[in-house]
């Protein structure tokens, strides 16, 4: 637990700060010393300040845009190997009080379906996401005091975790819930989840108050200190995002660099994952009214520019994206992504009976999860299931040191094979073993630790026989 005073939000994100930051890498995108400069220190995998990353993604020179991408692939590769976890979201309510102009769950929204999963629901939702083969989900719901109370999330988050099906369980949650308390943080942290993820959706403090018009979300500063709360609440897995096409995407860019900036200065531990999601078509929501939209090219090269800019946070993309953007930003940066996921409030059970619509927005990829485990594997990745970090006490400042000094793989590498292991012994079509058998073998060789390859080893007979939840 964090006993520090933090700043407040428009101290550590100052709008004059991203404004000069902008205009210094507008006067600065094709001076060729400064960004080789820039470029040189990235070499170091020590990161960039937000004015220095901010160059980086205005250089309109194509050769030093090409060292940015060539970079930011073997800084991924460095900290995070040829790992990919996997996740989904399991969305618990849509019952919301919010006027979020960008989101169907806004409370003026009387068509969309109102939905909230009994326990019993959740029951039926995670038997069917462990019999796809899931280790880890990210919780969501709405904020709505009187519908989604603490409470409600407490007991969903202990219902998950004692459900035990065949060779099921989820052995992680993360969390995605409206800003809270201190206390309300620590009780989360008690209840055992991983990350407390918060999107800011924008940092510009003026658009984001006429993007939230009314309800509790309104309040910028009590949103955007949320994670400084999570901090001193004990929760030292926190993971930051913006949605791109809410705001010029170089604001949000800078100032979410500034962000992790300050929560590192703070507490001494950035954030564990940043999550790029676009905006996307929604019931009730017409993207199109939105004109600060990104190209497919600029998302790219914003995904390139925060992996050299911030090394060791994890990245996340879900299926709001193409199987195509996904592909292409998997190389740039991407640790994480989503597989068969279900925007939907219960619709990993059963589909929604016609005419209902509980999502949060539509999906661009809708794959098995087979499918995209078997995708990751031609493209040549280790599609992971791996939770052992979290269980073994590898959060916060003890994670960061370990992925920092690259150490993380040792743990990481073995872990993700064997939790593959597990998955293809368990869930997998027989094309998709067959793949993932050839896989194991190959990259077995490539633990770095005789020891812990041995242990390895050893583990992956020991799965086949039977045995699970290896971990080192």
């Amino acid at each position: 637990m964090y006993d520090v005073k933090s700043p407040r939000a428009e101290e550590f994100i100052d709008h004059q700060e991203v404004l000069d930051s902008l205009a210094y890498a507008d006067a600065n995108k094709n001076n060729a010393a400064l960004l080789d400069r820039i470029l040189e220190k990235a070499r170091l995998r020590q990161g960039l300040t937000h004015r220095e990353a901010s160059v980086l993604l205005a250089c309109e020179d194509e050769a030093r845009n090409q060292e940015v991408y060539r970079l930011a692939e073997q800084i991924k590769k460095d900290f995070y190997g040829n790992r990919i976890v996997i996740f989904a979201p399991l969305y618990l309510s849509n019952y919301c009080v919010n006027g979020c102009v960008y989101c169907p769950y806004h409370i003026s929204n009387r068509h969309i379906t109102r939905k909230k999963l009994t326990q019993e629901d959740i029951r039926r939702e995670v038997i069917a996401l462990q019999d796809m083969g899931h280790k880890r989900l990210a919780i969501e719901s709405g904020e709505d005091p009187r519908m989604n109370p603490l409470e409600y999330i407490l007991e969903s988050i202990k219902t998950i975790y004692s459900i035990k099906h065949k060779n099921g369980a989820i052995r992680r949650v993360n969390v995605n819930i409206a800003a809270t308390t201190v206390e309300n943080y620590r009780r989360l942290k008690d209840a055992g989840i991983g990350t407390y993820i918060l999107f800011q959706e924008t940092y510009h403090k003026e658009s984001y108050e006429k993007l939230h018009p009314t309800g509790p979300k309104h309040d910028y500063a009590y949103h955007t200190e949320a994670m400084d709360r999570a901090m001193q609440g004990g929760i030292d897995d926190v993971g930051l995002g913006v949605l791109f096409g809410l705001e010029f995407y170089r604001y949000d860019f800078a100032a979410l660099l500034m962000h992790a900036e300050h929560l590192e200065a703070v507490f001494g531990v950035g954030p564990h994952t940043i999550s790029v999601p676009r905006i996307k078509p929604a019931d009730d929501i017409d993207v199109n009214a939105f004109d600060n939209g990104v190209s497919d090219d600029l998302f790219a090269k914003v995904v390139a520019c925060i992996r050299v800019a911030v090394p060791y946070t994890g990245m996340i993309i879900s299926t709001r994206e193409s199987q195509q953007v996904r592909e292409r930003v998997l190389k740039l940066g991407i640790s994480q992504v989503s597989g068969a996921s279900r925007t939907s409030v219960g619709g990993y059970a059963e589909a929604e009976p016609e005419g209902e619509n509980s999502e949060q927005f539509d999906l661009s990829d809708r794959r098995s999860l087979d499918e995209v485990v078997r995708w990751l594997m031609q493209l040549g990745y280790i599609p992971s299931f791996c939770t052992a970090c979290y269980r073994e006490g590898r959060t916060g400042d003890r994670f960061m040191s370990l992925c920092k000094s690259g150490q993380i793989q040792n743990c990481c590498h073995p872990n993700s094979l064997m939790t593959l292991k597990e998955y293809l012994m368990d869930y997998a079509s027989p094309e998709t073993r067959v793949i993932g058998e050839e896989l194991i073998r190959r990259e077995i060789q490539n633990v770095s630790s005789e020891r812990v390859r041995a242990i390895a080893e050893k583990n992956l007979q020991e799965i086949e026989k039977g045995s699970r939840d290896f971990r080192f």
